[in-house]
């Protein structure tokens, strides 16, 4: 009886077409994952910029919202909240800045408003510059003190 030796063969044969295929060597599949990886560190790179961004528009837009609250607390209130009860008397859905920490609030804010309401940024120290600058609700224009 004689039977026909397989050889093993780094291939394997396709029964639809007949044709031998191989797979991808380690090689191939290595090059593959390090241009993989290099796209995704070049986008990292690129969106992380637009991150700290974010965050001090979203800051910004918090500071706001934040000011709106404040006025109402005086309509309703007839005074603002002072300094030892800062934000706590307010409605608001969260009190803590982009960066994890509570906004600041103030009565005699800077150039002679009621109040402010601030974030010290990124660092969460006094000064900076970029990110790390510190936000004050004096600084965006938008609060107008409504006239008694």
């Amino acid at each position: 009886m004689c039977c026909k030796q397989q050889s093993k063969q780094p291939f394997s044969v396709d029964p639809r077409t007949n044709k031998k295929s191989r797979g991808f060597s380690l090689v191939e599949v290595m090059v593959v994952v390090v241009i993989i990886g290099m796209l995704a560190g070049a986008v990292t790179i690129a969106v992380g910029g637009h991150l700290e961004t974010a965050k001090t528009n979203r800051a910004k837009s918090d500071i706001a919202t934040i000011v709106d609250a404040v006025e109402a607390f005086r309509l309703t209130k007839g005074r603002y909240p002072t300094s030892e009860e800062g934000l706590e008397p307010l409605p608001l859905k969260n009190g803590l800045d982009p960066w994890g920490r509570p906004y600041g609030y103030n009565t005699n804010g800077a150039q002679g408003e009621p109040f402010e309401v601030y974030t010290l940024g990124a660092d969460g120290r006094d000064g900076g510059e970029d990110a790390d600058a510190d936000i004050y609700s004096w600084q965006l224009g938008d609060t107008e003190e409504v006239s008694e």
